[in-house]
Formats: C-alpha cells, structure tokens, sequence
C-alpha cells in the first residue's frame, strides 16, 4: 500500500508542471507581442514627427528676388566716388515677390536715393553694410505697406492715404521682406 500513494503523487505533480510551462509560454508570447506592437507604433509615430517637420520646413523656405544691379554716386566730397551695388531680397513667399515685381520701379528709386546719400568711408565698414541693407529692407517694405506708416495704419487712419494700401497692411505679415543680402558691393 505505501508503494501506490507515491505513483499517484507524480502524476498530480505533471499536469501542474505542464499548465505552469503553458502559462509561462504564453505570458513570453503575449510580452513579445506587446514589445512587437510598441516598437512598431512608435516607429510610426517618429515617421508622422518627421514627414511633420519636414512639411513644416518646405513651408519655411524663403523665396529670393535678386535686383539688377545698381551704380549710385555716392555723397563723398568732389563726388567723384561711386558704387556698383547688387541686391538680392529674401522675401517670405512667392505673394510677396509678386508684389514687390509690381512695386520695383519705386523700390529701386528708393534704394538709389539712399544710397546716394552714404558716403565710401560708411559703406566700406561692415557696419556700415549692415546699416544700409535694414534701411533698404525698410524701404521695400515702405511701398508693401509695411514701412513708414505702419503706425498710422495700425491706429486706424486710413484715410490718410488715398491708394489701397492700408488694405495691403492687414494682408501682408510684418516679416515679408526679410533680409537685404548684398550679392555685389564694389566701392570705386
């Protein structure tokens, strides 16, 4: 008799061994899967994060307007001094060159007169340049309706002036134009 408690004994002790090797096994699976699932939902998300930033960057992208290029005296005493300019603008968007095309005959006159009034020993300093290049960005801006009377717009007197360019203030943002980038700059 004490031969047969212990044979029914060990075949107890296996069904209990084999359902803890099946429920860890599938405790292993279930963890592969969610580690699987994880991995694979986080590499999508960083491929949404970066097709994000690369979207958001072509929308950054500057638009270049280069300007033919300029000879202006310059106001040194004799006068016999002068400087062959070239300008090329960084513009916000492809809208904004549009309207500068529309506006360049202005913009250029207004460049030239404030070139003309600098003098070699300014323009020769980088200080100078730098001057110049937010005077002139200032300028192209003036006829967009984003220059001079940016104040007068913003209190609400339209009525000075007679055109439609307080309309244009509202439209444009203040950072159309912006940087004056010198492609040439030769001072003789």
């Amino acid at each position: 008799m004490s031969a047969k408690p212990p044979a029914a004994a060990a075949p107890a002790k296996e069904p209990a061994k084999s359902k803890l090797v099946l429920i860890g096994a599938i405790v292993v699976v279930l963890v592969v899967v969610a580690a699987a699932a994880f991995l694979f939902l986080n590499s999508r998300n960083h491929e949404g994060d970066e097709e994000h930033e690369s979207a958001s960057t072509a929308a950054v992208v500057p638009t270049f307007l280069p300007l033919e290029n300029m000879v202006v005296n310059l106001a040194d005493p004799g006068g016999d001094r002068f400087v062959q300019l070239g300008i090329t603008l960084e513009l916000q968007d492809d809208k904004t060159a549009t309207l500068v095309k529309q506006y360049l005959p202005s913009i250029r006159s207004g460049v030239l007169l404030l070139v003309s009034q600098r003098s070699s020993e300014e323009l020769l300093l980088r200080e100078g340049k730098e001057k110049l290049a937010a005077e002139i960005r200032d300028e192209v801006s003036r006829p967009l309706g984003l220059g001079a009377g940016k104040a007068r717009a913003q209190a609400g007197d339209e009525a000075a002036d007679e055109d439609d360019r307080p309309r244009r203030r509202q439209q444009q943002p203040q950072g159309a134009v912006r940087r004056v980038l010198f492609s040439s700059f030769i001072i003789q």
